[in-house]
């Protein structure tokens, strides 16, 4: 897959709400061979909506789970284990700022999801964040480093309606590739309508994640087609 438009929809809407949305955004969507779509939503809708998808038999459009415990299956209460998971979610979004920040996880923490995702064939976007990517990083097992989807999320263009300056940027994902070569980096902070084009196109760019915006089939549906080529 060439490129990846990733809906993170964190701790928002019911089932109903999230249903709704699916059958709105298949109407709304301009299908792309090249695209891959990935929605995340809560964990307790996973289920539901890979059924919506199989269904209505949706082509590239894949689920994500927004965290996974970096425990396998045992008598640990309230985690997820991969394999819980694995036959929904195609995709898992690990070490998010909002993670690190809000409920302290540890580089080391988010190395032992990602080598739990890819046991249970789930395939890792793992956000990083500069100056602090080398050593969120370093942690992961090398053999690891190349199953990795990197998600760049700026932590200050997170939430605010203000993406990272295409300068700073531009400059961030240039090192992060230095690092992890070959490796898909999507950018995440403030994507819109309005920028989505524009930040889909910085050098080095694979795709893009969307928060806020991603709650609106209709504007998620119009980034999707920023991203289509002309």
């Amino acid at each position: 897959m060439s490129r990846y438009l990733l809906a993170n929809w964190k701790s928002h809407k019911t089932i109903k709400e999230a249903e709704a949305w699916l059958e709105k955004f298949s109407h709304l969507r301009r299908p792309d061979p090249q695209l891959q779509v990935i929605i995340a939503p809560p964990i307790p809708f996973l289920v539901p909506l890979w059924q919506k998808i199989e269904k209505m038999n949706i082509t590239n459009l894949a689920l994500a789970v927004q965290d996974l415990s970096p425990f396998p299956l045992g008598s640990y209460t309230g985690a997820v284990a991969a394999t819980m998971v694995r036959d929904f979610a195609e995709y898992a979004i690990l070490g998010h700022s909002e993670r690190r920040r809000y409920f302290h996880e540890t580089h080391q923490e988010i190395a032992n999801k990602v080598s739990e995702a890819i046991g249970a064939g789930i395939k890792p976007i793992v956000c990083v964040d500069q100056p602090y990517a080398r050593a969120q990083l370093a942690a992961i097992h090398e053999n690891d480093l190349a199953e990795l989807i990197i998600g760049y999320g700026p932590v200050e263009a997170i939430g605010i309606e203000m993406p990272q300056s295409f300068t700073k940027a531009t400059e961030a994902i240039g090192a992060i590739r230095a690092m992890v070569p070959g490796r898909p980096i999507l950018y995440g902070g403030s994507i819109n309508t309005r920028n989505a084009g524009d930040y889909s196109a910085l050098a080095g760019i694979s795709g893009l994640m969307v928060g806020t915006a991603s709650l609106a089939p209709e504007e998620f549906a119009a980034i999707g087609r920023a991203l289509a080529p002309a």
